[in-house]
């Protein structure tokens, strides 16, 4: 009969507790481990860009003194910790349910003989007899006589008959052993004594706790949108948007959604501080403050919050230096969350193929970027490092991507500063439309309703170290590269081997390390619509001639229009991390009649599809009453001609004797 016991010792917990902490933490250490990193890019390496590296670092994952853990690396080591201390534990556990072995016990051989046990035995009495064992400082009479026992009956085991088939039936001397079951639960879990305890325990965790877990994931999930934003941002941005909406109007809606973005702050302990930024905001500002804070719907004491982050999002568009370490975090968190809430922004737009927010959407991601105000392109020198927003005010305005103007004014005023204006100058580049076309594969024509493919060819034009733009010779066509891009199932053409991508830009203000990528916009300018959704590349190459790289190439599908005739369209291709670096192109699609590309070539076609009169094809074609080509007339002009350049040849022979009489 079994006999079932709870477990005393907690050994069996320890395995139970074991063996479900090693199926969860196995496969979540390995998932953890083979997460892939984000390989490890070079950045600008003027002295700004360089600090703010260093900021970052320090900010993501702590000093060494101070490390930065994250929730899963402290779930990964408590686990593996509470591993080892259980691997301990029943380790070092005493086995109370170890099988009966005399040979093991005696420490001889299973193939032992009787005289060999018998000698082997006395030697063991005469050592371990409780009379002749000299006790040592840690041992007790009790374990002394309990070792001769255990000695003395396992010698029994193998010499008397009757004891050695009760251990060789029953696996036990003394004969059927009483079964023992433990059960894995320690016993003060179901001592009466401890059940009301008990039983709260289990309300609390079930009752309480794994409900409201499970609701705040539900309510969570609805309160935020396939975008990862509030669904109280969505709507914000949905009834502010309008098909007119230019760059204040998306900041204006960009700033409302931080009142549901972000948990509210300390009110009181930052109130000074943020005062005093919002008197400076309004001095660079010149009366524009009020404008922007109506817009943002932020004057009410109601939305203080919303005010609040306003501010911050302002001071950071005019580098006005944050003190208080409560609000250079917050601001920190303001700023990373712009990039999810402008491509929400972006995604209602498209949804109603709006160019004008859609552009604007896309262009504020530059000047977050750079810390510039929205809309004051004319500040985009302010980007290189030793020029401020003011002095880039008084440079030459010029709408392309030459800093040379700007360039020229450092050496002047700040020489000191040149080196790292240069050194900035590498990352920045010219984005610059090398082709644009509309391509049917197979096709010559585009017919209405056929799938079409805008094939856009971008590089980027590096600048020289006084500013002004390389100029590069124009790529030649290659219609077999074309083709085989245009047949691949990816939207980016590969790059070759080699070290092509474009590492971190410079962007010394922005809180991230950020590698720039731009959006190519197909639109109607016309219409003021958006003609098929944009597709935002990255690691556009800066063209190299020497290395063999002109350009890249990159390609959106889209179903043409129902109707025949010309589209006049434009290309865009707009950065999202620099300010004023764009490129625009004009192009038309052509969309053909079937029917008239059907009747522009009948003859050819027919001279094709008709045999000659004199062939086996053309006798059928002539019983089945077809049309066949005449081979009699051709041969007759041959002969014809033939003749003609006899006569021909005569004339000419007796002219030539004439003149030789």
């Amino acid at each position: 009969m079994a006999n079932y016991s709870y477990d005393e010792s907690g050994n069996m917990a320890a395995y139970f507790v074991l063996t479900f902490l090693s199926i969860f933490l196995v496969p979540y250490t390995f998932a953890s481990l083979s997460t892939s990193k984000p390989p490890s890019l070079s950045g600008c390496q003027c002295q700004q860009c360089t600090a703010q590296r260093e900021r970052i670092r320090k900010r993501e994952h702590g000093s060494l003194l101070t490390p930065k853990l994250g929730r899963r690396t402290l779930i990964i080591v408590g686990g593996w910790a509470v591993v080892a201390f259980l691997v301990y534990k029943v380790v070092n556990a005493d086995n109370q349910d170890k099988v009966y072995d005399p040979f093991e016990i005696l420490g001889i051989s299973t193939a032992a003989t009787t005289k060999e046990i018998k000698s082997h035995y006395k030697k063991l009495s005469r050592k371990f007899h409780p009379d002749k064992v000299k006790l040592a400082v840690n041992e007790t009479m009790e374990a002394v006589e309990a070792k001769f026992v255990e000695i003395t009956k396992a010698y029994k085991s193998l010499t008397d008959e009757t004891i050695r088939k009760n251990w060789e039936t029953y696996g036990h001397p003394d004969g059927r052993q009483e079964v023992s079951m433990g059960i894995a639960l320690p016993p003060w879990i179901v001592e009466s004594s401890n059940n009301i305890w008990v039983l709260g325990a289990y309300g609390v965790l079930f009752g309480g706790a794994l409900p409201a877990l499970v609701g705040r994931w539900w309510f969570g999930n609805r309160e935020k949108t396939k975008d990862g934003i509030h669904a109280r941002s969505a709507a914000a941005f949905f009834k502010d948007l309008s098909e007119e909406s230019g760059l204040n109007d998306v900041t204006g809606s960009l700033g409302k959604s931080f009142e549901w973005e972000l948990p509210n702050g300390q009110p009181g302990k930052v109130d000074a501080e943020l005062a005093r930024l919002e008197g400076q905001i309004k001095e660079k500002l010149d009366g524009k403050w009020d404008e922007i804070v109506k817009v943002s719907e932020a004057a009410s004491k109601d939305h203080a919050s919303r005010r609040r982050a306003l501010i911050l999002l302002y001071a950071h568009l005019l580098r006005l230096p944050v003190q208080h370490s409560a609000l250079q975090k917050e601001q920190t968190e303001i700023l990373l969350q712009t990039p999810t809430l402008l491509n929400a922004m972006l995604n209602i737009s498209m949804a109603r193929n709006w160019l004008l927010p859609t552009i604007a959407a896309m262009r504020l991601h530059a000047f977050l970027a750079q810390a510039i105000p929205p809309g004051q392109v004319d500040l985009k020198a302010a980007q290189l490092p030793g020029i401020e927003p003011s002095d880039a005010s008084s440079l030459p305005k010029s709408e392309s991507s030459d800093f040379s103007a700007a360039i020229y004014a450092l050496s002047k005023t700040e020489p000191a500063a040149l080196p790292d204006a240069q050194k900035a100058l590498e990352r920045l580049g010219h984005a610059e439309i090398v082709d644009a076309s509309f391509k049917v594969i197979g096709e010559r024509f585009v017919t209405p309703s056929s799938f079409v493919h805008l094939l856009v060819k971008l590089r980027l034009a590096p600048l020289a170290k006084d500013g002004s733009a390389v100029q590069l010779p124009k790529p030649e066509t290659n219609d077999k590269r074309d083709s085989d891009f245009l047949l691949s199932k990816k939207d980016m053409e590969d790059l070759p081997q080699g070290e092509y991508t474009n590492g971190y830009a410079h962007a010394p203000h922005w809180p991230a390390n950020r590698k720039p990528s731009w959006w190519i916009v197909l639109a109607d300018v016309k219409s003021n619509k958006v003609v098929v959704p944009p597709i935002k590349v990255t690691d556009v190459p800066v063209a190299d001639p020497q290395r063999g790289l002109d350009y890249r190439s990159y390609k959106i599908q889209f179903q043409a229009p129902q109707t025949v005739g010309l589209f006049t369209w434009k290309v865009y291709v707009v950065s999202d991390t620099f300010v004023g670096e764009e490129a625009a192109r004009d192009i038309v699609l052509k969309i053909d009649d079937p029917s008239v590309l059907a009747t522009e070539e009948p003859d050819a076609e027919d001279d094709i599809s008709e045999p000659e009169e004199d062939s086996l094809a053309g006798q059928m074609a002539l019983m089945r009453g077809g049309s066949v080509k005449k081979a009699g007339r051709e041969e007759s002009d041959d002969e014809s001609s033939t003749d003609d350049d006899e006569e021909g040849d005569a004339k000419n022979d007796d002219d030539s004797s004439s003149d030789s009489d």
